[in-house]
């Protein structure tokens, strides 16, 4: 004789909510557990769905893991470019982009796991989606930084990755220490560094600053 099923069941949704709600529940599993423990019992259970449900919106556990580090790239690139379009103003233009790093490591649902710390780095696939944003997000910085200084793409480059590295290692660090120095704080210490870095690389046509 076989037990019911007594897990509560989740109501019906329309396609693209139920799709966010597993994305939801998928990310909480592969934080929790890394990609090869995780289960697509685990994600359904999380869910409050059948595995039939989810295999309708998800054929396997690794499309199911690239929908949601697509997803999760595309959350930063956008943040960070909302950060380079929000002021004209250079120094806070620094600040703002280095907080989008901070405010994506910091958004308590540790989605930037499943990019920078992902077991799944083996993965062609995986390996080509995190590489993308990483070069997205400094190709997007690098466009500023060229047309303001007038130094050429691959030098404006090299500095837009230096830049993004450095907000990215230090909220990481930041975040792992356990918050010891407030946020505020932090977004400053960062954003002041950066922006006392790059500003020694004056405007085209303008002298250096003292």
């Amino acid at each position: 004789m076989t037990t019911p099923d007594t897990r509560p069941r989740s109501a019906r949704l329309p396609r693209s909510a139920r799709r966010e709600q597993l994305l939801g529940a998928a990310r909480e599993v592969f934080v929790a557990q890394g990609y090869h423990a995780a289960g697509m019992d685990d994600i359904a259970e999380r869910a409050g769905v059948s595995k039939p449900v989810l295999y309708q919106h998800f054929p396997s556990k690794r499309e199911l893991y690239l929908a949601l580090l697509q997803l999760h790239s595309d959350e930063l690139l956008e943040a960070v470019r909302t950060a380079l379009a929000s002021t004209p103003d250079n120094k806070q233009r620094v600040l703002a982009t280095m907080t989008a790093y901070f405010s994506f490591i910091d958004s308590g649902s540790d989605a930037f796991r499943l990019i920078f710390e992902s077991d799944l780095r083996n993965d062609p696939e995986v390996s080509d989606l995190v590489r993308s944003v990483n070069t997205s997000c400094a190709q997007a910085i690098s466009e500023v930084i060229s047309d303001d200084t007038g130094l050429p793409g691959p030098e404006a480059e090299l500095l837009a990755f230096a830049l993004a590295g450095m907000a990215n290692i230090m909220a990481r660090h930041w975040l792992e220490t356990g918050r010891q120095v407030p946020r505020e704080v932090a977004d400053a210490l960062v954003g002041q560094l950066a922006w006392r870095g790059i500003r020694g690389f004056p405007k085209a046509d303008q002298p250096p600053p003292p």
